[in-house]
């Protein structure tokens, strides 16, 4: 069997709080994925941990499959791959969890709806809309709210680390959430209306000035030492904003197309005069989706 399938990762959010106590994020997929790739029986596959077991025992059971698990993986060998890293708020137990989910279904002749994907992931644990078309509004907790905006404008993002890992099942476990994230709401709404306004209008700049806000509003539940700098440098090179892992480690700065050029100093005079992150790469927003190749190329 011919089968590669892919989910993107994301580099943070452009939007994430909660409205009226309702938790949502707005995504922000980018050009790295997670991957599974068929292979010929005999290889032995490789599974990254506990929950890779967990979502595909309960896919299986969803599909109503005649096999187990373990039965499944001497049939369908794959191996499983990520160019995303773990505990930085890059969605890449996201990525991987709907991956596999959509892996098995369509090795087994059936597709899942990005909804079904989405329950599944849900029921594990908290879950980025990534493998939505497009960008997503998204109820990364309970699913409650799945709104799709439209498709990205063309925007290229500079990624960095600040350090450290979070882990997303103890971040949002944590006692104090509900209060913090109340006391952002009025910024989250306004970050929320710039970017819908952003995606609907292919304007960049929008989508910038609402990712920044959310980030600094974000700094009262995790505090990034560095963004306020990273903002004041970034602006000097022409980016239109800056946005935040809001449960990770990880800031993107934002470029529309006719800025990209300035990218390569941008991210020198950031490592310079900030020296506690790191620059990783430089991706895409891309229109979230699983794509599937069997030969010919589309998304789910």
């Amino acid at each position: 069997m011919s089968l590669t399938i892919k989910s993107p990762g994301s580099c943070g959010e452009l939007v994430q709080g909660t409205l009226d106590g309702q938790p949502f994020l707005i995504t922000c997929p980018i050009d790295l994925y997670s991957e599974i790739r068929y292979k010929l029986p005999g290889f032995r596959t490789n599974l990254r941990g506990d929950k890779s077991r967990e979502i595909l025992t309960r896919t299986l059971h969803y599909i109503q499959s005649q096999y187990t698990l373990e039965e499944y993986l001497v049939h369908f060998p794959f191996h499983q791959y990520s160019t995303l890293p773990i505990g930085k708020g890059m969605a890449s137990s996201s990525a991987d969890l709907s991956c596999l989910c959509q892996a098995v279904a369509l090795s087994l002749g059936m597709q899942l709806s990005a909804d079904e994907v989405a329950d599944l992931c849900l029921s594990i644990e908290p879950t980025d809309g990534i493998f939505y078309s497009g960008i997503m509004l998204f109820d990364h907790v309970g699913g409650k709210i799945r709104r799709n905006l439209g498709q990205p404008p063309q925007m290229m993002i500079a990624v960095f680390d600040a350090g450290g890992e979070v882990d997303t099942l103890s971040f949002n476990k944590r006692s104090d959430l509900t209060a913090l994230n109340k006391a952002k709401e009025k910024q989250v709404r306004e970050a929320m209306e710039l970017v819908m306004t952003g995606i609907a209008k292919q304007d960049v700049s929008l989508i910038g000035q609402g990712a920044t806000i959310s980030a600094l509003a974000n700094q009262l539940i995790l505090a990034n030492s560095c963004l306020e700098s990273i903002i004041k440098l970034s602006s000097q090179y022409g980016a239109c904003g800056v946005n935040a892992a809001h449960s990770g480690t990880v800031l993107g700065v934002l470029f529309a197309p006719q800025h990209v050029h300035k990218i390569g100093d941008c991210v020198t005079a950031i490592t310079e005069n900030c020296p506690k992150v790191k620059y990783l790469q430089t991706v895409h927003l891309i229109s979230g989706g699983i794509r599937t190749d069997r030969g010919d190329e589309h998304e789910s």
